[in-house]
């Protein structure tokens, strides 16, 4: 794929600032853009490498003084940024509407108009997909699972039993919805697992990438609000419920029958205890350990989780240590020394 900078900003919506002549292939960052490729700014701190840049174009919010080179003005970057990265996207072929050969499905599955059921898919009785869903291949679709319309199951992706996926949903490579979560009792000598008898659901647009675990319910449902995007690696527990548009980067853990409001951003590695409730519009830095209730709007941090101000102001005193240790050794021996000179003169006193 290639346009001209004209052609580009006419496809984009973009006043042009400067010729449109030049010709783009690709967009990639400001360091490393060459002449056919279109760079971005979108935020100021990379303005002085911007002004140095050699590439075609810039995508900007506002005209760029000391940059000579084509600037696309929009009101979002970010925005204008995707679709140019939809456009110069690779172009792979698309799946093919249809069952291949060496699918095993159910007769008594259900599907829609235009769907792609890839290699080696494992689909089991009872199953429903909606219109235009690609499952691609090496999937595993358990027993009454439903599975909407416009879905994308990437590759070795298993969805057990009793699930329900929504409509556009997107679930990238090797992950696993509806395993059994772990609980277990002990008795008699031996930790006993508890049957998990419960579903998973997932509603519209939700997109959940890769090696991720949702547990089903023991009782009920686990429950994935609308919108909400997840990261790899991240483990959801059994009966946990999570509200609308909700972001939860990789490596985050989620434990049993926790429950998070609508717009929770959960950072790296966050750890939520079981039976939390986190409120609406909550942030929760990387690395977090949450073990309390947190109510609606708050920012966290620290594990663990308190008030990001309260953290940030106890780890600029953990960095002050090394300091304070000095000078608490430094007062010391003049303590000590004081004390010699105390004892010996009272010892010459009493002389």
């Amino acid at each position: 794929m290639e346009l001209t900078v004209k052609e580009l900003a006419n496809r984009l919506g973009a006043e042009l600032i400067g010729d449109g002549s030049g010709i783009i292939r690709s967009v990639g960052a400001v360091g490393s853009a060459d002449q056919a490729t279109l760079t971005f700014l979108a935020d100021e701190k990379h303005l002085a490498e911007l002004k140095k840049s050699n590439s075609g174009a810039a995508i900007v919010n506002k005209a760029v003084e000391g940059f000579s080179q084509p600037q696309l003005l929009v009101k979002n970057v970010n925005a204008a940024l995707i679709e140019a990265m939809k456009i110069f996207a690779p172009k792979l072929q698309p799946a093919v509407p249809g069952v291949d050969p060496t699918a095993k499905v159910a007769a008594g599955v259900k599907m829609g108009k235009n769907v792609s059921i890839g290699a080696c898919v494992v689909i089991e009785d009872g199953v429903e997909i909606g219109d235009d869903t690609i499952i691609a291949a090496g999937c595993k679709i358990g027993q009454n699972t439903k599975i909407g319309r416009g879905t994308r199951l990437d590759g070795n992706v298993v969805v057990y039993h009793n699930c329900t996926i929504g409509n556009s949903v997107i679930i990238q490579a090797n992950t696993t919805i509806g395993s059994v979560g772990f609980g277990y009792s002990f008795i008699d000598g031996a930790h006993r697992l508890i049957p998990h008898n419960g579903v998973v659901v997932i509603e519209d647009y939700v997109e959940i990438g890769a090696n991720c675990c949702v547990d089903r319910a023991k009782f009920g449902e686990t429950r994935i609000g609308a919108g909400t995007k997840i990261d790899n690696l991240v483990q959801i527990a059994h009966n946990v419920v999570i509200g609308r548009c909700c972001l939860i980067v990789g490596q985050a853990g989620i434990a049993g029958n926790s429950k998070l409001g609508d717009g929770v951003v959960l950072g790296g590695q966050v750890a939520v205890s079981d039976n939390i409730e986190i409120g609406d519009g909550v942030m929760v830095g990387g690395q977090a350990g949450v073990i309390n209730n947190i109510p609606p709007g708050k920012k966290v941090a620290w594990s663990p989780a308190i008030d990001h101000k309260e953290a940030f102001r106890a780890f600029a005193c953990i960095l002050r240590l090394p300091t304070i240790i000095e000078q608490f050794k430094k007062l010391s021996a003049r303590v000590d020394k004081l004390e010699t000179t105390k004892t010996q003169s009272h010892e010459e006193k009493i002389k």
